[in-house]
């Protein structure tokens, strides 16, 4: 390994961490634009706008099934797994890497702030920083302890809501499942009016989601999975040094995982998507999809020893690397599409036409960050973040 104090050069960067993570990058934005093109009430129950039949209907199940909270928990499990990766690599170098982390997590809340209110309310950013300065306190546990209180998190949100489910019933969450009519024409008004107008739902969303809804639920749910990544990191799990055998086992892991949440949609629909089975049927996709993220990480683990000096591969890997970027293009290609500051198409379109856009997303990203580093080291988004936790301009050209 390299003593040079800056960040790590992409000679040593981990082949099978990055195209997870871009693997994971592009996955997420299946479920993020049905919020950047609908109302966000219909990603707690997909029946309260647009069609829901036929290709749409079928649109909505293939991404709930292998996207809804699979790719966000692998990006969440790779996000605790780097803070161990960086604070390891910075005192191999013998430098003060609690400062450095401490300052390259309060430049990621800055970022995310901006994001969430200048952009979009669903920015994860801010979270992952929160949660960032917390997993400092536990940097030091063994990969049993880490996975001990990684299991203690993620039990906390179905243990409330299954607590909810049977002594309240529906009518614990029956204003989110079944909001008002008007509530959403103005959501829609709001996103088709100018960026001034989109503050009106931008801002109380975002404040929302920084405030109860990280404390009531993605402290618990998404630092439990950080927890988790970490120890999967310290077993050798995401870096892929476990056996090839351990890695089929994951992907059959993965396979039970999507039966869980097939039952989970059945269960629903023969409960004529009420509120009172709406807690119930949330837990299926929360089980079901750790298990199908743990797929996942086989799945890509795998091909990577198959085919790690394949195209597919160090495009994948490449997306992966310039992941910061990659996240905060998507808002500005999708906002300039969906929002009226753009096409103003927010509302207006189907499932199946939203997928075409994501797809086009896909089509411009991949490539891009695979010429990008042809020539620079790091995405430029990478690039600014690096510099103001080193606290002097990086490098960002890669040598001739």
């Amino acid at each position: 390994m390299t003593s040079d104090p800056g960040p790590t050069p992409p000679s040593e960067r981990i082949t099978s961490l990055d195209a997870l993570r871009g693997f994971a990058l592009l996955g997420i934005l299946v479920i993020n634009i049905r919020v950047f093109s609908m109302p966000e009430q219909t990603l707690l129950n997909p029946t309260v706008y647009g069609d829901f039949t036929g290709l749409n209907y079928w649109t909505w199940f293939v991404g709930h099934v292998f996207a809804q909270s699979k790719f966000i928990t692998v990006f969440s499990a790779l996000f605790g797994a780097g803070v161990l990766l960086f604070i390891e690599s910075k005192e191999e170098k013998g430098q003060d890497a609690v400062r450095l982390h401490l300052r390259r997590t309060v430049v990621l809340i800055a970022i995310g702030l901006l994001h969430a209110y200048l952009l979009w309310y669903g920015d994860i950013l801010v979270t992952y920083g929160l949660l960032g300065l917390f997993l400092l306190f536990v940097r030091d546990l063994d990969a049993r302890r880490l996975g001990g209180l990684a299991g203690i998190f993620l039990l906390f949100v179905p243990a409330i809501e299954l607590f909810a489910a049977t002594s309240i019933g529906g009518e614990a969450i029956a204003g989110q499942w079944l909001p008002a009519e008007a509530a959403v024409r103005d959501q829609v008004a709001a996103y088709r009016g100018g960026w001034l107008d989109q503050m009106s739902h931008r801002v109380s969303s975002s404040f929302q989601r920084q405030t109860s809804g990280f404390i009531g639920s993605s402290f618990w749910r998404v630092g439990g999975v950080m927890l988790l990544g970490m120890a999967l990191y310290r077993r050798g799990v995401l870096t892929g040094e476990r056996s090839t055998a351990f890695y089929r086992r994951l992907v059959a892991g993965g396979v039970v995982g999507v039966g869980i949440v097939v039952a989970g949609v059945a269960y629903i629909e023969a409960n004529d998507w009420s509120a009172g089975a709406a807690l119930y049927w949330r837990q299926f996709n929360y089980v079901g999809s750790l298990l199908v993220a743990g797929g996942y990480v086989g799945l890509v683990t795998l091909f990577v020893r198959w085919r790690g000096e394949g195209l597919v591969a160090r495009a994948l890997a490449a997306v992966g690397r310039t992941a910061f970027t990659n996240y905060l293009l998507q808002t500005v290609i999708a906002t300039t599409v969906f929002y009226g500051h753009g096409l103003g198409l927010f509302g207006s379109v189907s499932r199946v036409e939203a997928m075409g856009i994501v797809v086009a997303i896909w089509a411009v990203q991949v490539p891009l960050s695979v010429i990008w580093l042809r020539y620079f080291r790091f995405g430029p988004v990478e690039w600014v973040w690096r510099t103001l936790t080193y606290g002097e301009a990086q490098p960002l050209r890669l040598k001739d």
